[in-house]
């Protein structure tokens, strides 16, 4: 038997969040000894139907959740949010806090595995549930592969190919892996920098949203709190996530319902392999939404309450 987490108070900016009531952060140690940050918003009564694990993507937090976890206790589920290693307000991995960096994708797992943990420990209920977006697919789906016991998931843009200008294609991973090798795997990839992509465009031509709304929402996420910011991946990461990429798309998919959307204006992961993979995937449904840029629950209500209430339906025919 592992022995409990040290599980304490950490801080949830409400007001930003405009989650359901209710709502608690506690920081969560894992076994490498990484500090991470997790939300819990509960069902009132615990008179739910189980627990959505919900993986945000690369430099999200779990304030930006709120809105989607106030949508799923509305269906009946108790969602728990983690800021992985190195963004929001988990420990950052390297001395420049606005660098997103890991050596690998596995280091991600070790964070999957103290959630599951914390889960079990604090007595979210089940069944289990994942939904995630971005990085966190592709996160969701090796812990899929690898038997996380979930009864079904979701995918909002699965990071299961990094898009990359046609140009580079074909030097992108062989330079990524060679200046990682030689010891340049902490410089910023190509064309990104220290500042956080919703502060560093204007709304017009952005690739995450067609919302205004949603945009000035996240923007005042980060004027109002900086410090959940985080700016352009590292080589190594770049490395990491175009190996993990490979490998994901080598592997079958998981015995396990599942439900993806993508915007019809993606621009930030290749939609090739997401349509790939939900052609072979048994059961597998995908959902395209014309108009909608990369973050789909970012989006007016029209489609993010819409993509919402197709997952808890795929949660309900799987209790």
């Amino acid at each position: 038997m592992p022995q409990d987490l040290q599980l304490t108070p950490a801080p949830l900016f409400e007001g930003l969040a405009c989650g359901p009531a209710g709502g608690s952060a506690m920081w969560l140690p894992t076994q490498d000894g990484r500090r991470l940050r997790v939300c819990h918003w509960p069902v009132p009564a615990r008179q739910g139907k189980g627990t959505v694990l919900l993986f945000p993507g690369r430099s999200e937090y779990v304030e930006k959740y709120g809105l989607a976890a106030a949508h799923l206790v509305g269906r009946g589920y108790d969602v728990l949010v983690i800021d992985w290693r190195g963004q929001g307000l988990a420990d950052r991995v390297v001395g420049d806090r606005m660098l997103g960096h890991v050596d690998d994708f596995a280091e991600y797992q070790l964070d999957v595995q103290a959630l599951w943990q914390m889960a079990d420990q604090i007595g979210a209920p089940g069944p289990r549930y994942l939904l995630s977006h971005s990085m966190g697919g592709a996160i969701a789906l090796r812990a899929l592969i690898e038997g996380l016991p979930v009864r079904a998931a979701a995918f909002s843009a699965p990071m299961w190919g990094v898009r990359i200008a046609p140009l580079l294609r074909p030097i992108a991973a062989p330079t990524a892996a060679t200046l990682t090798r030689i010891g340049a795997g902490r410089r910023y990839a190509p064309s990104t920098g220290r500042v956080n992509y919703v502060m560093l465009v204007p709304f017009a031509g952005n690739m995450l949203t067609s919302d205004r709304k949603m945009w000035d929402w996240m923007v005042g996420h980060l004027r109002a709190h900086p410090e959940l910011g985080l700016g352009g991946p590292s080589l190594a990461w770049l490395d990491a996530a175009l190996r993990e990429c490979v490998a994901l798309a080598a592997q079958p998919a998981p015995d396990v319902p599942a439900l993806c959307a993508v915007g019809g204006r993606e621009r930030i992961v290749e939609v090739a392999p997401i349509r790939s993979r939900m052609a072979r995937w048994p059961g597998g449904n995908l959902v395209e939404y014309p108009g909608a840029e990369h973050e789909v629950m970012m989006e007016g209500p029209a489609v993010r309450d819409r993509f919402l209430d197709l997952c808890a339906d795929l949660f309900d025919a799987h209790p």
